[in-house]
């Protein structure tokens, strides 16, 4: 049966399916030795050879792993910096997995890897609205003026901004929060706590839609048993999960 070749790629788990659009019209994928750079082509997967770069993309198993990133590791595979990075922390057999979104240099927390490209993108794209939910302490302390007015929205430099924030706990010079939203743009906490005026001091993830870090450690990467993977996938397709 014949399938987009974007689509393809994403269910091989090389990239998501927006990732995969880009490495076709960068000219890096092959089918049957010619390169394609026309993303509506479609492929069939028994009878066609599909390469990125020298490697032959075959379909593969799906699965999810939730890893607690430690404080200054990047969230991602390699890094040019020889900084941390997520790659250090992957075993040999999670070839094809790749972080669903970001998590910022200095935070900690819940990032989702997979190979699973339809769901990462499911997860990403801000029209099914599943939030991400952090525990963040902001230096000062947060009056309801201020709450009220990040829960209504304000306007940063790249759009408006909405999230739902509480206030768990307040100290004499600062205060913990619940933040959650769903938008994933960078460093969009810090930025709309830097815009009135609290600037974040320590910022944790503690989920994203139907996934919960949970009792996973610190530097653990944790692979979700199949039985488990396919419920919170279902959740994820079904809307059920945000």
């Amino acid at each position: 049966m014949s399938v987009r070749l974007n689509k393809f790629l994403a269910l091989c788990g090389v990239s998501s399916r927006r990732g995969a659009e880009e490495l076709i019209e960068e000219g890096r994928v092959r089918v049957n030795g010619t390169v394609v750079t026309e993303l509506g082509i479609k492929v069939d997967p028994a009878r066609d050879t599909v390469k990125v770069g020298n490697r032959v993309i075959r379909p593969q198993q799906f699965g999810v792993l939730l890893f607690h990133k430690p404080k200054n590791v990047v969230s991602t595979l390699s890094d040019p910096e020889k900084r941390p990075c997520i790659g250090d922390y992957l075993g040999k057999n999670a070839e094809g997995y790749f972080p669903v979104g970001r998590l910022d240099f200095e935070s900690t927390g819940l990032v989702i890897l997979t190979n699973d490209g339809d769901m990462a993108d499911r997860l990403l794209h801000p029209r099914y609205g599943f939030d991400r939910n952090y525990e963040v302490r902001v230096a000062g302390v947060v009056g309801e003026k201020t709450l009220r007015r990040l829960n209504r929205g304000v306007r940063l430099s790249d759009g408006p901004i909405r999230a739902d924030v509480t206030v768990q706990k307040l100290q004499p010079d600062s205060t913990w929060l619940k933040v959650s939203l769903s938008s994933g743009k960078k460093r969009i906490i810090r930025r709309l706590m830097e815009h009135v005026h609290h600037p974040v001091l320590k910022l944790h993830r503690v989920s994203h839609g139907p996934f919960h870090l949970g009792k996973v450690r610190r530097g653990e990467m944790l692979s979700l048993p199949e039985d488990k993977y396919k419920s919170l996938r279902e959740r994820v397709f079904n809307g059920s999960g945000k």
